[in-house]
């Protein structure tokens, strides 16, 4: 069984992201198994924590995870034809302290999605039930379509989808121009981030906000798969998803909820 983190009654942001990382690497819900996903936490203006490479969620401890500078990493996004040893020598020469792990790959999204408005937390996984459907035809429309209220209030109207782009800096930078339009067309930062045959991210100003995004995110998944497997599937209108998202009961609810 893996071992817990202590939390005390005042966690550090460590003690959140290890928590967080061992309730998402939980085998009994199938979201990441051995090395799969990753996690991380602002700590400061201009540094974060990140999973690094080759650890496990679920038996996480802080030598695996490693302190990071945003700055070169976001700064990484803007690159052209960098080799994948340049990459990695850029991604070992953003650590804060040059002693610790490798960061995982994916420390470069996770930089950037830092810098939305009220991210501090970020979690990526690779569950089973929302892979089932991002490995079909079905996945853009999973990503944009509702079927239930509480879908909205924990995940947001719709989700950004991102087409498949192999997992490294291209991904990074596919996810940045994703998210860009986003917030472009929606005035606001997304709270789930699906890939097209890979996974999810869910964003937040909390670990609680995180878990619940990704936990909703599995059981829409669940729910659309058995709608298609029935029928069609009866999505909630824009109209309606918008007021949903805007409700102040709903909005309330959030807070209590530890989503905001």
């Amino acid at each position: 069984m893996a071992k817990r983190a202590a939390i005390s009654a005042d966690p550090t942001p460590l003690e959140r992201l290890l928590a967080l990382s061992h309730n998402l690497g939980r085998e009994d819900r199938k979201l990441a198994i051995l090395g799969e996903g990753n996690t991380s936490a602002r700590i400061s203006a201009d540094s974060f924590l990140v999973k690094a490479s080759g650890s496990n969620l679920a038996s996480l401890t802080a030598g695996g995870v490693t302190a990071c500078r945003i700055e070169p990493l976001v700064a990484l996004l803007d690159a052209k034809g960098l080799a994948d040893s340049a990459v990695d020598d850029r991604l070992l020469s953003a650590r804060v302290d040059p002693a610790s792990k490798k960061p995982s790959v994916e420390a470069m999204f996770h930089a950037w999605l830092l810098t939305l408005p009220g991210v501090n937390f970020v979690g990526h996984t690779h569950p089973v039930a929302v892979n089932a459907i991002l490995c079909t035809k079905h996945a853009r429309t999973f990503a944009t379509r509702r079927m239930c209220p509480d879908e909205i209030v924990c995940c947001g109207a719709e989700f950004v989808f991102v087409p498949y782009v192999d997992p490294g800096l291209k991904l990074a930078q596919a996810i940045r121009r994703a998210v860009l339009a986003f917030v472009k067309r929606l005035a606001r930062p997304p709270r789930v981030i699906v890939l097209e045959n890979h996974g999810l991210i869910a964003l937040g100003a909390t670990p609680e906000a995180v878990m619940a995004a990704t936990l909703m995110a599995v059981k829409a998944a669940e729910i659309f798969a058995g709608a298609v497997a029935v029928g069609s599937p009866q999505f909630l209108s824009g109209a309606v998803a918008a007021r949903i998202a805007g409700r102040p009961d709903e909005l309330y609810r959030e807070k209590m909820l530890g989503l905001r």
